[in-house]
């Protein structure tokens, strides 16, 4: 995934029990079409671990902290967001922003 380098970078950690993983696949499945709707995230990426199955990663690059909390966050479509990923809330583990470095390599394939 080629992204802007003065993007900034939404992380969030989640330990969610097995029990819960489809439905928590399937809450980001729709709540991911609201992010694609957004003129503030530019892509986002769902990873599941596979030493610790219950650990996800996500993802999710804005075009800027500013234009997340203030524009998605203040947007219609964030209520119908929240709404689809609440049952999940209490499972962060981490929720922070991070910017880019020059650091970054990726393989043409």
């Amino acid at each position: 995934m080629v992204i802007n380098k003065n993007c900034s970078v939404e992380i969030i950690r989640y330990a969610i029990p097995e029990t819960q993983h489809t439905a928590f696949e399937n809450a980001y499945t729709e709540a991911g079409k609201l992010l694609q709707n957004s003129p503030y995230c530019l892509g986002y990426n769902l990873i599941k671990g596979t030493d610790e199955p219950d650990h996800y990663i996500l993802t999710i690059y804005w075009t800027s902290v500013e234009e997340h909390l203030n524009g998605f966050r203040k947007s219609s479509d964030f209520g119908a967001f929240f709404n689809l990923i609440r049952p999940f809330y209490t499972n962060i583990q981490e929720m922070k922003h991070y910017e880019q470095t020059n650091l970054t390599w990726q393989k043409e394939l």
